[in-house]
């Protein structure tokens, strides 16, 4: 067991090393001079100049990514060269309303999903179940800022039930919170839903065919205890696979959703670092995310042990 967990913790290093380097060529790869792009069109030779030499584009790449990395293992990520403020810093002053957000529709998600995948399983062929799976196609072909869109003009300039944009921190008490975010979590928790319900669905036809399962209701168990305790236990781990791999949606669409509903979190940060060619804003925050992915994945790769024992690599 320990050993597994080692050599799974380990495995994550590489990978961010290649990240990290792919973070950092994106200063590289950007067509054009990116000082001159971001000095302007009427900056002067010496404003371009102090610009390369800021983003150290004057000294050899590997020179520079040597010096990058051990930044980042020193936990400095940058100044960024707009505010001049630590890229740190402006992470931290963002981090909570995406933070919030994503585990909002997280549990929305996941609470909503898994009993919808369940039930259409049951109920495969039925009424239920093709809508079940028709409200899943829906949420994938829908555009993820058109549905926020149409729930913020219904739901909070028709109605006036919701707050249409901003963030309350949680200090400011529970409902207020909740209530900025309940319209962006639907919105972007409805591709979540239909992939997570689509897997669920998927996953329970094949577990209900199983010899233990049909034991199960021989011996007179109700129909709930076979499904959720019996059934869903054991196709558990593609279920759980597939929310960790949704968390790249997740992150994918705090972008979208944030400048939708003007939440001021790292989406927000992303979207105006890309708008002003912020580099070193825009190369932390891709870091973040990246090493937030892994680590997600890298708990999902440990859970599986907990789902069932027998799993080793």
């Amino acid at each position: 067991m320990l050993g597994y967990i080692g050599r799974r913790i380990l495995a994550t290093i590489p990978v961010m090393a290649v990240v990290g380097l792919f973070v950092f060529s994106l200063l590289y790869f950007a067509p054009g001079d990116p000082a001159a792009i971001i000095a302007g069109d009427q900056a002067t030779p010496d404003d371009v100049a102090r610009i390369r030499a800021t983003l150290g584009l004057d000294r050899p790449f590997l020179v520079r990514f040597w010096e990058w990395s051990w930044q980042i293992l020193h936990g400095d990520l940058g100044t960024s060269i707009f505010t001049n403020l630590p890229v740190t810093t402006m992470i931290g002053q963002r981090v909570e309303p995406t933070v919030s957000l994503m585990l909002v529709t997280l549990v929305f998600a996941i609470l909503v999903a898994v009993p919808l995948g369940v039930v259409a399983a049951w109920k495969a062929g039925s009424l239920i179940d093709r809508l079940v799976m028709g409200l899943a196609v829906t949420g994938f072909s829908v555009p993820v800022f058109v549905v926020g869109y149409v729930l913020a003009y219904v739901f909070a300039l028709e109605l006036g039930w919701l707050p249409v944009q901003g963030y309350t921190p949680i200090e400011q008490g529970l409902w207020p919170w909740l209530s900025n975010l309940i319209l962006p979590a639907v919105t972007l928790g409805l591709v979540y839903i239909a992939l997570i319900a689509r897997v669920t669905r998927a996953t329970m036809l094949d577990v209900l065919q199983q010899d233990y399962v049909r034991t199960a209701r021989a011996k007179g168990l109700a129909q709930g205890p076979v499904l959720f305790v019996h059934a869903l236990k054991n196709a558990a781990v593609p279920i759980v696979t597939v929310i960790g791999i949704g968390i790249a949606l997740l992150i994918g669409g705090a972008v979208v959703t944030e400048t939708v509903f003007a939440i001021p979190g790292l989406g927000r940060l992303t979207v105006d670092a890309i708008l002003r060619r912020d580099y070193p804003v825009i190369q932390g925050v891709v870091l973040l995310f990246s090493f937030v992915y892994v680590l997600v994945n890298l708990a999902i790769d440990l859970f599986y042990t907990v789902l069932d024992p027998r799993i080793r690599y």
